[in-house]
């Protein structure tokens, strides 16, 4: 058995050398290659005591070759050159009987992207699983120190994507992610949270653990509230649940089409275009589109290519973008942006204490969980709350609360999304 202490991914020059070698071998018209490779470890914990150490290491390189509007991929797991070539032989093969793509477009050119380096931290890729058992035997310690039954994950991800084609393209990025999640149970209560980031350093995991665990303490006894309309705090990770959801219907060709909360429809439903530049949301939400961000630092490009920069989304509660797929861009005659992701709200200068201690009479959600759509045209979700429901009273928690049916938002609404 061989122990790997740094991680196994390939190099960007290595990346880069794997997709000059398919270009040179190619017979297509055009073609296009990524390379993907990724090392991801993850330790579980359960009852205060760590069940489960897991690593894995994933590779993959794919080939799509063209011969005119016609297409095919196909990938490989390995890196010998006689792997490669068999890969890119059956593409070749697959792309010559496939059908025409009728929604075809031309391979991207090479693109400008923006000039800084995405986060590659190097202790989080070289983070030995005997140090992330350390962080989570300090996390089950203080569970058990407060008589808390503790549980949750901590992962750590180091990550190299390329992609190239016969155009001239070349790009490369690598990227590095830690996650921390934990749950706190104490009688009939419970709290949660999870967080992210580049680097774990950025994760206050001791801090975090103290806070569930108050939750946790403060969510026993639950009793039950009447059924109502009540004014809505979201605690950061419940409202990322529902923000998401926003972000992810922010789809040009669905708004065009009229199957999206973006689209606008004649008195028959017949699409009649979209709603940019409406208010559909409070004018204190303003998101952007910004992969630059220092808590975020992510790539310089999407999957496909395209580069990723700084896009406003939503401004003074106005849509200002939707995004466009390169064959939807092309249709509309206007530029492909991409996705929306990754996002970032602007906030303000209150913090969650802030919000409880401005309302007289709501409830608190420390967890959204299940969401799912009621109606995509309205961007109706159901979900249900967990891991912490509070009765804000005068300006302070004062109960935990049992809500058994679930709760339902409207995004679309004017009124402020945090309530």
């Amino acid at each position: 058995m061989v122990v790997a202490l740094s991680p196994t991914l390939v190099t960007e020059d290595e990346a880069l050398s794997l997709v000059e070698t398919v270009m040179q071998h190619s017979q297509a018209e055009e073609v296009v290659v990524t390379v993907s490779n990724s090392e991801a470890s993850l330790t579980r914990y359960s009852e205060n005591q760590i069940s489960q150490n897991v690593n894995s290491t994933n590779f993959s390189l794919s080939i799509t070759s063209y011969f005119g509007q016609r297409s095919a991929t196909a990938s490989t797991t390995e890196l010998e050159l006689e792997a490669i070539l068999t890969t890119l032989n059956r593409s070749e093969e697959l792309a010559r009987i496939a059908p025409e793509d009728p929604e075809w477009v031309p391979v991207l050119p090479p693109q400008t992207y923006a000039d800084r380096v995405p986060a590659f931290d190097l202790e989080t890729a070289h983070l030995s699983p005997l140090v992330r058992a350390q962080q989570v035997q300090q996390v089950c310690e203080q569970s058990a120190r407060a008589k808390v039954e503790g549980s949750g994950t901590l992962s750590t991800e180091a990550e190299l994507y390329a992609i190239g084609n016969s155009q001239g393209l070349r790009a490369c990025n690598r990227l590095t992610q830690a996650d921390f999640s934990f749950t706190a149970r104490i009688d009939n209560g419970s709290g949660w949270t999870q967080r992210t980031g580049w680097s774990l350093a950025q994760i206050p995991i001791a801090e975090l653990t103290e806070t569930v665990i108050e939750r946790a303490y403060a969510a026993r006894n639950p009793r039950e509230v009447s059924p109502g309309v009540y004014p809505v705090v979201f605690d950061g990770a419940a409202f990322d649940t529902l923000l998401s959801w926003v972000m992810f219907n922010l789809d040009a060709r669905a708004a065009d089409e009229g199957r999206s909360f973006m689209s606008k429809v004649d008195e028959q439903g017949k699409p009649l275009g979209n709603r940019l530049g409406e208010t559909l949301f409070s004018p204190q939400v303003n998101v952007r589109r910004d992969p630059g961000h220092p808590l975020l630092q992510t790539g310089t490009f999407s999957g496909g290519g395209l580069k990723q920069d700084q896009l406003d989304i939503i401004k003074e509660g106005v849509p200002q973008a939707l995004a466009y797929s390169r064959y939807w861009a092309q249709k509309q005659g206007v530029e492909p942006r991409g996705n929306m992701y990754p996002f970032v709200m602007q906030d303000c200068d209150q913090s969650l204490d802030d919000l409880i201690r401005q309302t007289e009479r709501g409830i608190l959600v420390n967890r959204a969980w299940y969401v799912r759509y009621v109606n995509p045209r309205t961007l109706e979700v159901t979900g249900m709350t967990r891991d912490g429901t509070f009765w804000i009273e005068a300006g302070k928690i004062a109960i935990r609360l049992k809500i058994c049916d679930s709760i339902k938002a409207c995004q679309t609404c004017s009124r402020p999304l945090m309530g």
